[in-house]
């Protein structure tokens, strides 16, 4: 659809559930509101019409898909791109999709009792992840630098307070495979991410936004498990001949 200053909100969130983003920021009501053009709620918020359409252009912009060989990366290079990429993605995301839940568990809980199971399970992810990313941006990705650096030139590692990277791997792992079986579950519980058929335009991001974290999260994890974990550990290996 075209993006001009009477477009509706209701039908850009439509076209994008990206865009909810942009006006749950501005605690602009796309949902009962969604009527409203942005002419009108920039008239009436005192908000700048260039500024807010230029956000929305962004949120659909960030929708284009890319690939990149992750493989050829380096591994402090990769431990960067997680932190700055899908680390702030988690903790963009989370809290918007949790105040999503939490409005249709009380607005459409009642009918739909299984609202408050997912709520409850997500919020138990979203908890858990914060501390899985902790212990990655604290403890294991500035060792994994450390190594890289080391190997760069030629220094002395020692040894680390955890012995070796695979035991806060294993851990990490282990994560992982909690927060698989939780989105297996909200998967089954939202029938595939399908809102009920006439739900209103929360229900549809709701259950959007919980696909595309999903997504986010599954590439999340195969980068950590399948690539970056396999290269330190190989990495660390290289020292030990040294030594």
């Amino acid at each position: 659809m075209k993006l001009t200053n009477k477009s509706t909100i209701g039908e850009i969130v439509a076209d994008d559930f990206r865009t909810a983003a942009v006006f749950t920021k501005y605690h602009i009501d796309f949902c009962c509101k969604g009527y409203r053009t942005i002419e009108e709620v920039c008239k009436k918020r005192d908000i700048d019409e260039t500024i807010l359409i230029e956000y929305i252009r962004d949120a659909k912009r960030s929708t284009v898909n890319q690939s990149f060989d992750y493989k050829t990366w380096p591994v402090d290079i990769i431990a960067d791109y997680l932190t700055k990429t899908h680390h702030r993605y988690i903790n963009e995301k989370a809290p918007i999709i949790l105040q999503y839940l939490n409005k249709l568990s009380g607005v459409h809980g009642p009918i739909h009792p299984e609202l408050h199971e997912i709520h409850t399970i997500f919020s138990k992810s979203y908890l858990d992840l914060k501390a899985h990313m902790k212990r990655e941006e604290m403890v294991v990705f500035p060792f994994i630098i450390k190594m890289k650096n080391a190997q760069t030139k030629g220094d002395y590692l020692g040894t680390p307070p955890f012995l070796s990277i695979e035991n806060p791997i294993t851990t990490l792992k282990e994560d992982h495979e909690i927060e698989s079986g939780r989105f297996k579950r909200i998967a089954a519980l939202t029938n595939n991410y399908t809102p009920p058929t006439e739900s209103c335009n929360t229900y549809k991001v709701a259950f959007a936004m919980l696909e595309e974290f999903e997504k986010d999260l599954r590439k999340h994890i195969h980068l950590e498990n399948n690539i970056l974990f396999p290269k330190v550990i190989e990495l660390e290996k290289t020292f030990e001949k040294v030594l």
